[in-house]
Parts: C-alpha cells; structure tokens; sequence
C-alpha cells in the first residue's frame, strides 16, 4: 500500500487542507498489488541501495543526484531497469545517466521563461508521467508540487528517485484529474502538457483545469496541434501515430477560441515546434517503438497513417 502520509502533512495551511478528507477517502484505498508488474517494480524499489543524504540539482537538466557513498552502478541501473519503460527524464545518479525516451529537458527549457515565476506557488502537474517536470517546477522555487498520473508504473519510477532526493514538498499521486477534487479553487499555477489530445472531452478538460486554479491563477497547456484556421481540428479516425487514445488535435486558433469559451483570458501562444527524433527516441531505458517507428518512412512530415507529423504548441492563459 502507498503511504501518503507526508502528503497529507504538506496540504496543512494551503488552500488545499479543507480536501484532506476527500483526498484520504481516495488515495488510502488505492494499491497497486494487484497489478500484474507489482512484484517487478516492487523489487525494484526494495533493492536500491540505503543512501542517508544525498545532494540534487533540481535545475540541472539531468536532475543531478549525487549520493555521498560510492554506489553500484551496474546493480542500480540492474534495479532501475525493472522499472523499464522510463519516458520522461533524463534523470542522473552519481554517474549513472536513466536516458529516457524523452528529452523533457528541451520542452522545459522551451517554457520556462515564458511561465511567471514559480517562486513559493502552489503548482499541479496534470498527466506529470513520472514526475520529471514536478522536480524542474520544485527547483525554480514552488512550495508544493502535485503531479497527477494514474499509471502505477510512473508512480514507482517516482518513488525510485524519491528513495535518492529525500522528502521534498513535491508529491506525485496516482489519479487522474476526475478523482482530484472538484472546483478545488487553488493552484496558483496548472501544468497540462501532453495531456490534452488524449481527452474525449476537450471542452471537459479545460474547465477541470480551470476549476483547480485560483481567480488569476495561470494555465500552461501544451498540445498536439494541426496548421488551419479557426473551427478546424483533426479527429484521427483510428490510430494518430500508432497511438489509439488521441481524440482531437485543433489548430491554433481552434484552442484559442475553446480557451476563450471556457473563461480564460490573455492567451498567448509562447512556443510552436515538430517533436523530432532526437527529442522522442528510443533508449536502453526505453527499448520499444519511439517517433521514428510513428512516422512515414519516406516522409518525416507525415504519420505512418499519413496524419501531419506531431507539431506542439504552449499556450499560457489565466483564469479571470
């Protein structure tokens, strides 16, 4: 079973302490042994070695850890490789490098100038994967990082790092955003980035974000887009880059309209790019099918469906 303990500890004088309850009543029901890889994961964790303090750099790009005693590397990375796949990172232990399938570093760096400055804020990561940008949003000074997932696997490879940075205000739970509590009213900052496409309800989904933040509070969405005008969006008809789960990609203008329509204001789009297969690869920490096996093999311009290859864009609103 998890223990949320210190988290529950961390909601006290936040906005967040009136849902104590409500996030007791769901988090401390949850368990992951009956997942078919628990007893993998589980492993993984109990066979990290015993460190009392070590030192991170939560503003270097590898999320450096440096432990004061001399580790194994081939029995941690022995260890850490149970927990494979590892999508988001890089993450660095001592001198062992976790090279995951994504470079979240380049999308951190590609916003982080342009979001208000994170310091003493309370932030949520929606769809935080494996908490990577949680420990990148703790460095540039918030007071308490949530991050959201319901995958099991993410929240081991969080715990894994965890083992190593120590009890820092930065907690990732294992739901997704339907079993957050409603119209919460509190975030100062909501991160959704790489969330918004795999959302049935586009519409749905911005006005969960909107209802997490406080009056002013500021939104940053990242998502899949398409070039066209207003009132055009993409809806794949089956698979979107092999992958099922993606439902809408709009255009530009089509985001800026339902951003509009749900009630955020001073929108801006701060960051336009096509992912590339130097930023989403396949790894040894990641040894599956990656962006190049998602893409025309004779135009990398296009999906293997055909599709418009992945195009991104960051949009920054706030909640008036």
């Amino acid at each position: 079973m998890p223990d949320f303990t210190s988290f529950y500890q961390a909601l006290q004088d936040t906005a967040l302490e009136r849902w104590r309850e409500k996030f007791t009543a769901r988090l401390d029901s949850l368990s992951a042994e009956n997942h078919g890889d628990y007893s993998r994961w589980n492993t993984a964790l109990t066979q990290l070695p015993k460190v009392a303090t070590a030192v991170t750099d939560f503003r270097a790009d590898d999320l450096h850890i440096q432990c004061p005693i001399d580790i194994d590397n081939e029995g941690l990375e022995s260890s850490l490789k149970l927990l494979i796949p590892w999508r988001k990172g890089p993450y660095k232990i001592n001198d062992l490098l976790i090279d995951c399938e994504w470079h979240s570093d380049w999308k951190w760096q590609r916003i982080k100038k342009h979001i208000r400055p994170l310091k003493n804020r309370l932030v949520l990561d929606v769809g935080c994967g494996n908490g990577y940008h949680c420990w990148r949003m703790y460095g540039e000074g918030a007071s308490l990082v949530i991050g959201i997932d319901p995958s099991w696997l993410f929240y081991m490879q969080f715990q894994a790092i965890k083992h190593f940075t120590g009890e820092q205000p930065v907690h990732l739970l294992p739901i997704g955003i339907e079993q957050f509590p409603a119209n919460s009213n509190a975030f100062d900052t909501v991160f959704s980035m790489g969330v918004f496409y795999h959302r049935r309800s586009p519409i749905e989904h911005l006005l969960q974000l909107k209802n997490a933040l406080r009056k002013e509070g500021e939104l940053v969405l990242e998502t899949l887009i398409i070039e066209g005008e207003q009132g055009m969006s993409l809806v794949p008809d089956d698979r979107y880059a092999k992958m099922r789960n993606v439902w809408f990609l709009p255009s530009i203008a089509t985001m800026t309209q339902w951003l509009q329509r749900c009630g955020f204001t001073n929108i801006q789009v701060v960051d336009v790019n096509q992912t590339t297969i130097a930023e989403q690869r396949t790894t040894s920490w990641m040894p599956y099918e990656s962006l190049q096996d998602f893409l025309d093999a004779s135009d990398s311009n296009k999906t293997i469906e055909g599709y418009p290859a992945p195009r991104r864009a960051t949009f920054i609103a706030q909640k008036s």
